[in-house]
């Protein structure tokens, strides 16, 4: 087991706190793992193994249709003792009525409460019902580049060599832990992204005709990192004949969000200092998702040098925008309480200072600005914008 130091500090943070922890991502990205490095962390704390109760609720553990009462008298029944109980919840999306079972735990009992799941009913907005200003939310994305090269047991000092690996292959742990050329890894991904499409969201949604909601992930799986426009999909399906409406399409990306299959990035306006309501981008839960229904082709990793980047920055904490500042865009304004940096992202810096210096060099304040590049001979300060190879912003290295 390749420990994710990351996680495992944010959930010391919240310990023994009156709060439901809740790690939610996609199918596969690690969360289970993640639990079983916690229940290993509270028996090396002292924590008895009978107050440690570990639960696992995927559809496959299920034998019969449980609710959230049965839930509860279930956990119930293994508290036998006096003292704290941590309750380690494993994909509890499958149980209907969680929410009341867990809050009634909290409640009712002398517990510490975690949680994993991977579809909406995981979301904020799904759990604020039972758990308002209970719970605090801990994304969890695939493995970083760092966490990558753990798990490949590679150094810190093979960092440029391994990132071409890193950027076709993607970061499920399953992945990473494996030894497989790139036919078998991403038939694996295809087969999470299957699972996915179909458990939580076909089903669940009793989407009839799963040929043409293909279509449209495709479409938006291609188009990844590009502003979105439901029209633009409309009008793409009336070209082959189909017929689908606007509000349909708005559906099915949040069905998408809410399987954590694409994540919404807002576009912040600089000088009206606001978020706008529109032409939003949206970003791949993993690059791999995108070559196991496309094929990888090694053009296709520029397009995809911006989804790698949007989620350094989320896993580092940060809120993530696209910027505007008047009719110029910056890739990426991300903020952290009273932290501000900019990041444009390019494959390659031309020898002249081009749109990306060019843009950033447009916002007169004094936070960090970035261009992350590929580029192994740009890299330095031109103006105040630091220069910064991609693999060290992976790092952390330079910022």
């Amino acid at each position: 087991m390749i420990y994710r130091p990351h996680y495992m500090n944010a959930l010391r943070t919240y310990r023994d706190v009156s709060l439901v922890k809740v790690l939610a991502g996609i199918r596969r990205c690690g969360k289970s793992m993640i639990l079983e490095m916690l229940r290993d962390d509270l028996l090396s704390s002292g924590v008895p193994a009978d107050h440690i109760i570990s639960m696992r609720y995927t559809s496959e553990d299920l034998d019969d249709e449980m609710t959230g009462k049965s839930m509860y008298a279930a956990i119930r029944r293994h508290m036998t003792g006096t003292g704290r109980y941590y309750l380690l919840l494993d994909e509890v999306q499958e149980v209907d009525g969680w929410e009341k079972a867990v809050n009634s735990l909290l409640e009712d009992a002398d517990t510490d409460i975690y949680v994993t799941g991977s579809n909406s009913r995981l979301m904020s907005s799904e759990i604020s019902t039972y758990l308002t200003g209970r719970y605090v939310s801990i994304p969890v994305f695939t493995l970083s580049f760092v966490e990558y090269l753990d798990f490949k047991g590679a150094s810190l000092h093979s960092a440029k060599e391994m990132l071409p690996e890193y950027l076709r292959l993607g970061g499920f742990p399953i992945v990473a832990l494996g030894n497989f050329d790139d036919r078998s890894s991403y038939q694996i991904v295809e087969g999470i992204y299957t699972s996915v499409i179909t458990s939580d969201i076909a089903r669940r949604h009793r989407i009839t005709n799963l040929d043409l909601f293909n279509r449209v992930v495709r479409y938006i799986v291609e188009n990844v990192g590009k502003t979105f426009s439901a029209n633009s999909i409309v009008k793409f399906l009336k070209n082959e004949k189909r017929s689908l409406t606007v509000e349909t399409i708005y559906n099915y990306v949040e069905w998408l969000e809410k399987a954590f299959v694409i994540y919404r990035c807002q576009r912040y306006d600089l000088q009206g200092k606001s978020v706008l309501k529109t032409q939003e981008k949206f970003y791949l839960a993993d690059p791999s998702l995108k070559y196991c229904i496309m094929g990888f082709n090694p053009t296709s990793i520029a397009a995809m040098l911006e989804n790698v980047v949007y989620f350094e920055l989320r896993r580092r904490g940060y809120e993530v925008y696209i910027g505007k500042n008047g009719t110029m865009e910056i890739d990426f304004v991300a903020k952290r309480r009273d932290e501000r940096l900019y990041v444009q992202v390019c494959r390659s810096l031309p020898e002249t200072t081009d749109r990306e210096v060019a843009n950033l060099l447009e916002i007169k304040d004094h936070y960090p600005k970035y261009v992350v590049t590929l580029d192994d001979f740009a890299t330095g300060n031109i103006d105040g914008v630091r220069i910064v190879h991609l693999a060290d912003f992976l790092l952390g290295n330079d910022w």
